[in-house]
């Protein structure tokens, strides 16, 4: 009689635990889906944008894979590849900011370091769009209310600079490391943006 009783009590501890199990798996999955999506280079908005939704979808529980993956991305494309087109603007102004730094230029050292920490803000500003876009929104509203939410929620920005440097060890260490995790750095805009609305 014990012994079935402790089956019972290990039952949902294993189904709680193979539902995360599997939700990591899909966040790797998502990742590789984000990284195939995003190599014509103006689409990374877009693709983290179809990666978040799907994620959203998986966390509560609805249907959706690959098929509704490239459908968001196409929605989210139409005016993402503006937004893209502008993060490459803002990463080739720091580009600029850094080499005026190496030569030596009066002052570089304060704009490059105003720059570099634009420059991540802007990243998670767009992080945190991708995580609240849904079909039809307006890319130029996402960002602006994200940009917001940036300054206003400092740990949850906090915890995506820590998910972006994740990405970039792990493609100093292992390169294809990198596809798989930009899965994980999706679900953690979700989570922080699931996180500043119930506050």
């Amino acid at each position: 009689m014990s012994q079935v009783r402790v089956k019972e009590r290990g039952t949902p501890r294993e189904s709680v635990l193979a539902e995360r199990f599997a939700l990591f798996a899909e966040c790797l999955l998502t990742g590789v889906w984000i990284a195939v999506a995003a190599l014509p280079l103006v689409t990374y908005p877009a693709a983290f944008a179809a990666g978040s939704r799907h994620l959203r979808r998986r966390t509560a529980h609805m249907g959706g894979g690959w098929r509704e993956f490239v459908a968001d991305f196409r929605a989210a494309v139409r005016g993402g590849w503006i937004a893209g087109l502008a993060g490459w603007a803002a990463a080739a102004a720091v580009w600029v900011d850094v080499q005026a730094v190496r030569a030596g230029i009066p002052g570089g050292p304060l704009v490059g370091a105003v720059g570099l920490f634009a420059l991540i803000g802007l990243a998670v500003a767009g992080l945190r769009a991708a995580a609240a876009w849904e079909p039809g929104a307006s890319w130029r509203t996402l960002l602006a209310d994200a940009g917001r939410r940036t300054v206003l929620d400092p740990a949850g920005s906090f915890l995506l600079i820590g998910g972006l440097a994740v990405v970039a060890c792990s493609a100093l260490f292992i390169a294809p490391l990198a596809v798989p995790v930009l899965g994980a750095v999706a679900a953690a805009a979700v989570a922080v943006e699931e996180r500043y609305r119930r506050r």
